[in-house]
């Protein structure tokens, strides 16, 4: 098998996992990066409002996301499988199969929301002062959602292919893209939340067509292919797309736990601060992609090669990536703490005033958000590590201790005895308490 510069079979695990790696979290946080400089443009263009307004409908955001990350991350361990065992037709099929079908749900419900922005925008628990703004971006975003699809789904494949370089510029492209729309419509055109969402609906469209044009027509061995369109080969690509759901589902959770410390903090900060806790709150939800990305770069660059041993049982090898794989993530954990317990104010100023209402609340919470972000880029990179080998149950169990079981009475509670403190401390208790837990199993488990 033509692996290139990637040799699965018989490479170096931790040359392989630094060649993924760099390219991965660096197109990763470049990403993040354009999500930070939409709330920049955002809060110097429109106000702290228009960072509350975007804020209000991110836990949409997220789970397309999950759903995207869910698909890829189950196709990937899938076709990783059958690659290890020399089946590259099945490698084929499963990919196409997961795409075509993924972008069918996504339409559905992308559909859903541009008919009925005012009903989603209440749901999510907008204010009437900023529901106008809100229902702005659902219309204007939503539309580009069908390509994220591809290129969510795409990435991952291209990496197992041994293109993650060509992966890092699917999203290197599209966020340089990104940052000059956003400049365009917000500043020159004047056109506020609703240019901010047509510029980030066009790259992402543009950062979707480059990786179906991979898949079609650059792939080395993993690609795109016809399916058959009978009733059998239907049912076949709906199991196997079910497969790649199982497989990925904890990464879904993921994102939705994502979704749930922004959304259940959105209605905690707005009961107890309004519009300019709810606009604080933003400026951290504007960064916390960035944890998130973090331990999941790590973990996608481990997953391939995770998978392919699993798929062959070579389990030294295994154990080599799983110790980088934590050693990347400590290392980053604590450089990214360091910078928003030492430098709240500067990270702040990047989007409002700090002497405004939001900007001073933000600066006051930043250091005690900062004591949850070790545990939470772990945490995300060893539920990785355990969907690549397949244990779904452990990793869809950790996620829900981290996104529900934990988080929602954290952020209730915690206020109550701390005050505005325990907001902060939500996200950090909960996930200090789950990598307590992930400990114990493993310590019992050996």
């Amino acid at each position: 098998m033509n692996r290139d510069t990637l040799d699965f079979k018989d490479g170096k695990i931790s040359s392989i996992f630094r060649k993924l790696l760099i390219p991965t979290m660096f197109g990763a946080l470049s990403i993040c990066a354009v999500t930070a400089i939409d709330g920049i443009f955002i809060g110097h263009g429109v106000g702290a409002d228009g960072i509350a307004a975007i804020n209000i409908f991110v836990p949409i955001f997220q789970i397309m996301a999950g759903f995207g990350l869910m698909v890829g991350m189950g196709c990937s361990v899938a076709s990783s499988i059958h690659l290890s065992q020399n089946n590259i037709k099945a490698a084929k099929l499963n990919v196409t199969q997961a795409i075509i079908i993924a972008s069918a749900i996504v339409a559905i419900f992308a559909t859903a929301l541009i008919l009925f922005p005012e009903f989603f925008g209440k749901l999510l628990g907008s204010s009437p002062t900023l529901l106008p703004q809100v229902m702005d971006y659902i219309v204007w975003l939503m539309p580009s959602f069908v390509f994220q699809m591809w290129s969510m789904i795409g990435l991952f494949i291209i990496r197992l292919d041994g293109s993650p370089k060509y992966a890092m510029w699917c999203n290197i492209i599209p966020a340089s893209l990104n940052v000059l729309l956003d400049w365009v419509f917000i500043f020159p055109l004047g056109m506020g939340v609703k240019g901010a969402a047509i510029a980030t609906g066009i790259s992402i469209i543009f950062g979707g067509i480059m990786a179906i044009y991979y898949l079609l027509f650059r792939y080395k061995t993993v690609g795109m292919t016809k399916l058959k369109w009978s009733r059998t080969s239907l049912k076949l690509s709906l199991r196997n797309f079910a497969y790649h759901c199982k497989i990925g589902s904890s990464t879904l959770l993921g994102e939705l736990t994502l979704a749930v410390l922004i959304f259940v903090g959105n209605l905690i900060f707005m009961h107890y601060l309004g519009d300019a806790g709810v606009g604080a709150f933003g400026i951290a939800c504007y960064y916390m992609p960035f944890f998130f990305m973090v331990g999941n770069a790590i973990a996608q660059s481990a997953q391939p090669i995770i998978s392919y041993n699993y798929g062959i049982e070579r389990w030294k090898e295994i154990k080599e990536a799983r110790a980088l794989l934590l050693k990347y993530s400590v290392v980053s954990g604590i450089l990214v703490s360091a910078l928003f317990f030492f430098f709240p104010k500067e990270l702040v100023i990047l989007f409002v005033d700090s002497h405004s209402q939001a900007g001073e609340i933000a600066i006051n919470g930043f250091p005690y958000l900062a004591s949850g972000i070790l545990f939470f880029i772990l945490n995300v990179a060893i539920i990785g590590y355990y969907q690549s080998i397949e244990e779904i149950k452990r990793a869809t169990w950790f996620v829900l201790l981290r996104g529900f079981i934990v988080l929602i009475p954290s952020f209730i509670l915690l206020p109550i005895f701390f005050g505005e403190i325990g907001m902060w401390l939500a996200m950090p208790v909960a996930e200090l308490i789950t990598l307590g837990v992930v400990a114990v199993k493993r310590v019992v488990s050996c």
